[in-house]
Formats: structure tokens, C-alpha cells, sequence
């Protein structure tokens, strides 16, 4: 484990036996941790009780936020005719179909989210292997090969948040910045929190949430109770 440093240690002592408070407490709480000059982006870890080795337990998807996220995200669409249009329309960064593919073969990856109308699948398709291990593979769960490009682009661009558990039954999702207002970075928590129990697994039998806790780039983490 890293060596914590001593502006760490003293986050720490503010709050030795950390347990978990009201999610408005929490926010508080995070917002006093606050010491640092750059705006701190605040992540949500959810403990899932899911098996993530079973499929019909996977937990992934996509949700807008309220209030975004706090910054702008990189969008680039595979696209042709009428719908490439409607993207470069609707805010994509970066909109194309053959030459989209061929740079990011030859390494480009300069962008957050990656977006293909269902018929260039074809060609993204073999692009797997570079933007797969990265996260970025567009897919129909996620809701990024979707014939409703320019919808899908707003949306990105708006605050969507993309999270798929990882291997220990974990949700991660970024859900704003520690210079929002109170309020909003609740809501958009809430928000958050409320999605993940909607999609809860049939196949999930117990607790299906074991634990929450919310955390700043250079923070602690504060349980949050639910």
C-alpha cells in the first residue's frame, strides 16, 4: 500500500472511525475534505452482492446524470449519410467510417466514448482488440450502437455516465465535481444509486447492496448509508 501523505493523514483524522452516514452527511463530509487547488472529480463505489463470474448477474449500463459531470466528453461516432450528419449536429468531436477506423488502428485514442450506428458494426467490429481492454467497445447493452446517433451524442455530451461491475461485484461511476452545490452532487448520487437498484439481477439472491461509499480524487472514502 502507498505510503499516505501527511495531507492525507490529517483527511483521515477528521474522521477515524468512519461509519456510514446520511448521503446528504456524506456530501458535507466529502466537501470538507476539499484542500487541494484543482477541482476534484468525486466517484461512487458500489459493493454489489453478485456473482460476477455468472452473466445473469453482470451489472452494466449507462445513466444521465442531473447535473453532468463536470466536464465535457470526447465523442467520436462511426457513422455514414444522413446519421454522420446528425452527429457532427449534434456535438460529436470526431465523426467518420473507414478513415475513423484506420486512425485509431495506427494508435489514435484521444477521445471518452466511442458511438457506431448498427450498420458500421462490420467495421468496428475488428477494432475490439484495441478498444475493448480500453473500455470504449461501442455495444447495444451500453446503449452505444444505437441507430439514434444524435439523441445518443446530446447525451454523452449532457452527463452520461457509463459502469459495468468489475470482477469483485464493484460499480465505479464518476458523478461529479467537488465544486458542485451541495444539492446537486445528491442528486446526481441519488440518482446514480436509484438506477443500480433498478437493475438489479433476478438472479441475485440477499443483499443485493452490501456497501456505498463516495470519495474525491485526493480524498478518504465516506461510507454512505442506504
Amino acid at each position: 500500500m502507498p505510503q499516505q501523505s501527511k495531507r492525507f493523514k490529517a483527511l483521515v483524522a477528521k474522521n477515524p472511525n468512519p461509519t456510514p452516514l446520511s448521503l446528504e452527511k456524506a456530501v458535507d463530509l466529502l466537501k470538507q475534505y476539499n484542500n487541494t487547488k484543482f477541482d476534484q472529480t468525486v466517484d461512487i463505489a458500489m459493493r454489489l452482492g453478485i456473482d460476477a463470474k455468472q452473466a445473469d448477474q453482470l451489472v452494466r449500463g449507462s445513466v444521465v446524470l442531473p447535473h453532468g459531470i463536470g466536464k465535457s466528453l470526447r465523442v467520436v461516432v462511426f457513422a455514414k449519410g444522413n446519421l454522420a450528419d446528425d452527429a457532427k449536429a449534434a456535438g460529436a468531436d470526431e465523426v467518420g467510417a473507414e478513415d475513423l477506423a484506420k486512425k485509431i488502428k495506427d494508435g489514435w485514442m484521444e477521445f471518452d466514448v466511442c458511438i457506431a450506428s448498427p450498420d458500421m458494426m462490420g467495421l468496428v467490429g475488428p477494432l475490439g482488440r484495441v478498444l475493448g481492454p480500453r473500455g470504449l467497445m461501442p455495444s447495444p447493452r451500453a446503449g452505444t450502437v444505437t441507430p439514434e446517433v444524435s439523441r445518443t451524442v446530446k447525451e454523452y455530451k449532457a452527463g452520461k455516465v457509463e459502469f459495468r461491475n468489475d470482477a469483485g461485484g464493484v460499480v465505479h461511476a464518476i458523478v461529479g465535481k467537488i465544486s458542485f452545490e451541495g444539492p446537486k452532487l445528491v442528486d446526481n448520487i441519488r440518482s446514480f444509486i436509484d438506477f443500480i437498484m433498478h437493475l438489479k439481477p433476478h438472479a441475485v439472491k440477499g443483499n443485493y447492496v452490501k456497501s456505498i461509499t463516495i470519495s474525491a480524487t485526493m480524498s478518504p472514502g465516506v461510507p454512505v448509508s442506504f
